[in-house]
């Protein structure tokens, strides 16, 4: 794998100019630079930050960098392409409950994430569990940092603690979650293109480490 610093200017020109021209014609004719510019450097990307994750949590972890080809079986948008990059790094063992690390780059914004986004049955019954508890409030406070912090941070999916579990529980917006996850959005992705790429996304990414471990708590 070829060493990583950064993303040319030209992965961003093709990331705008699929999204104006999200057809497969125009993909296969022009499938050269995604390989060149898109899918090999992610690679070395991916397996650069993996490194880099592996020293600041302790822990391994390995890369999934998302297929640009879309699911468009129940989809009423037919374009066949993401115009966009997004990779996921997970903790080792992988589970399907242990929170993940995001990097999403768009066409407009790069956006930085950590969590869980949604906990299969077992997983969210546990994390009630840990969340009526004083987990709770640890990650009630914790979600306060972040906003403070100008993170964003996804609200919860229900509108009512489930049943079965006190309506005025002081604990009631994280036992209203499905799942959790906060991002950093930054709104110039053209930032991918500059030196130093695996550093100065590792340290963005620390803003999130205690979410990480918390998660992983619960996991």
């Amino acid at each position: 794998m070829p060493a990583f610093d950064h993303f040319s200017p030209a992965a961003l020109a093709f990331l705008t100019d699929l999204k104006a021209n999200n057809r497969r014609d125009w993909f296969q004719e022009h499938k050269a630079v995604y390989e060149a510019e898109i899918h090999r450097p992610a690679r070395a990307f991916a397996a650069a930050m993996c490194t880099a994750l592996d020293a600041l949590t302790g822990t391994p972890h390995e890369a999934k960098i998302y297929r640009i080809h879309r699911d468009i079986r129940f989809s009423r948008d037919k374009t066949p392409y993401n115009a966009h990059l997004h990779l996921a790094f997970a903790p080792q063992p992988v589970t399907p409950n242990r929170p993940m690390w995001f990097f999403g780059l768009g066409t407009e914004t790069l956006s930085l994430g950590c969590g869980v986004f949604q906990y299969d049955k077992p997983g969210l019954a546990t994390f009630r569990t840990q969340m009526a508890g004083p987990m709770g409030a640890e990650l009630l406070a914790l979600i306060q940092t972040l906003e403070t912090n100008g993170m964003r941070v996804k609200p919860p999916e229900l509108k009512r603690v489930p049943p079965g579990i006190d309506k005025t529980h002081p604990h009631a917006d994280a036992l209203r979650r499905k799942g959790l996850a906060a991002w950093h959005d930054l709104p110039d992705p053209r930032s991918v293109t500059q030196p130093d790429l695996i550093p100065r996304t590792t340290e963005a990414l620390t803003g999130f480490l205690p979410l990480f471990h918390l998660l992983d708590r619960v996991a």
